[in-house]
């Protein structure tokens, strides 16, 4: 079975603990409901954060709703000028038998802005 990436972002409204987890929640069963993708089809992900997202690991949001046995990485994005601000991005490695212009990216709140081609 093919390996495929899927890319997916969501803009936070405040960088709070709560606030992160749950929009992190959202944009990961966003991701797996639109591919279909069942955890145990999941390889890994990484997460990215801008610089001013401090209050927690969206990793550690995702190992709460069950996906501890699933490889989970952060990183700090870029910090370009005028970029978007408190954005989490997500990168999911998943066995997906879909060829991979079948593959839905999503791209949620002001993150949508990232994408416009591909923000559902």
């Amino acid at each position: 079975m093919p390996v495929r990436a899927i890319r997916g972002a969501t803009q936070l409204d405040v960088d709070e603990r709560e606030h992160l987890f749950e929009r992190t929640r959202e944009l990961v069963r966003e991701v797996l409901d639109a591919n279909a993708v069942d955890t145990d089809a999941l390889i890994s992900i990484l997460f990215t954060c801008t610089s001013d997202l401090v209050a927690d690991f969206p990793a550690a949001a995702a190992r709460e709703m069950g996906l501890g046995d699933v490889p989970l990485m952060c990183a700090t994005e870029i910090a370009v000028p005028h970029a978007l601000p408190r954005v989490v991005r997500l990168m999911a490695h998943a066995d997906l038998d879909v060829e991979r212009s079948a593959v839905q990216h999503v791209y949620l709140h002001g993150a949508t802005s990232l994408r416009k081609d591909l923000a559902q």
